[in-house]
């Protein structure tokens, strides 16, 4: 395999096609964004998402999903609730068996989905595979060590892709779990939210510590539910990317945290931002979710409470800190 693309131009897409431009694909990156093409083209740089990062020069933007129709593997990474529709446009190109690595992280509004199933929906003759992990883009796409999970259902294949796109800087670890891959990833967005709002609200390390962790019973939890392995999820895919994006503003999500936390509106948190915070997104489904599967998980629930307007930030502390006591 030698060609790769890439759908999504935003800053997690443009940081892949780095990727696989440095591990000798021939990289082609799709954007809906016209200005986001021109700049990749002309200046080797993502001035719109990715500003200051000199891109491989071999890295080729368009705004043509046709043109990605000769790739041996695509990297789909559109946000999640926008996947459905950018897949159904790109179906017409898609030859059976083409291998299409799902890195988008969320849970679909509406009909509570994965992502692979939503492939499955979309480009029934494609092969899915899901990438996974803690890594913020600008790192990665500055070359800095990142280690993640890349899970396929068949081994072989999963072995196969993670060699295709390992670099020095980038090694996938493979799993063929990819339930566990992709719920670790859905819903660890939705805690980093909940994460910034302990931060923003000044409660301190000790809360931080204990939401994260509590929150890591909850993702589990889910994940198992889901027809997850609780040892994925303990992996890079789940605890990795949550101690991640649960510690560091760079994350979308803690970042629309931090600011609910200080006292200001969700249209004030969002106002300005480029980037998708998919946990926003992915809150309601994620409740929804487990509401359905009877799987408790207070904390993902009163986040997504507070992003709903349905209560305030320190009526949905008190009523997690006032919960029965129990075992652990």
């Amino acid at each position: 395999m030698k060609k790769a693309g890439v759908i999504g131009g935003g800053a997690w897409g443009t940081a892949l096609a780095q990727v696989c431009a440095r591990a000798g694909l021939e990289t082609t990156l799709w954007a809906r964004e016209p200005d986001v093409v021109a700049s990749v083209n002309t200046s080797h740089e993502n001035t719109s998402f990715l500003a200051g990062v000199e891109l491989e020069p071999t890295i080729r933007a368009t705004g043509d999903l046709a043109d990605l129709a000769a790739s041996d593997v695509v990297l789909a990474v559109t946000p999640a609730q926008h996947l459905r529709a950018t897949l159904t446009a790109f179906a017409p190109h898609v030859r059976d068996g083409l291998r299409i690595l799902l890195c988008a992280k969320g849970v679909e509004q509406g009909s509570l989905k994965l992502m692979t199933e939503v492939l499955a929906e979309t480009i029934p003759q494609a092969a899915p595979a899901v990438l996974s992990g803690p890594s913020f883009a600008g790192e990665v796409a500055r070359g800095l060590p990142t280690a993640v999970t890349l899970a396929c259902p068949d081994p072989g294949c999963a072995v196969e892709l993670a060699e295709l796109i390992a670099t020095p800087t980038f090694r996938p670890y493979f799993a063929t779990d990819m339930i566990g891959a992709e719920a670790g990833g859905a819903v660890k967005n939705v805690l980093a939210i909940a994460c910034g709002i302990v931060e923003g609200r000044g409660l301190g390390r000790s809360a931080h510590a204990a939401l994260i962790t509590r929150g890591f019973s909850e993702l589990t939890r889910l994940a198992v539910a889901l027809g997850g392995e609780a040892e994925t999820v303990a992996g890079l895919c789940g605890l990795g990317d949550l101690v991640l994006t649960c510690s560091s503003p760079q994350s979308r999500n803690m970042s629309v945290g931090l600011a609910l936390g200080r006292g200001q509106t969700l249209d004030e948190a969002l106002a300005g931002k480029l980037s998708v915070a998919e946990g926003v997104a992915s809150a309601p489904a994620v409740r929804e979710l487990a509401r359905k599967l009877g799987v408790d998980v207070p904390i993902c629930v009163a986040t997504a409470a507070i992003l709903a307007g349905e209560v305030g930030v320190d009526d949905a502390i008190r009523g997690l800190l006032s919960r029965p006591l129990r075992e652990e």
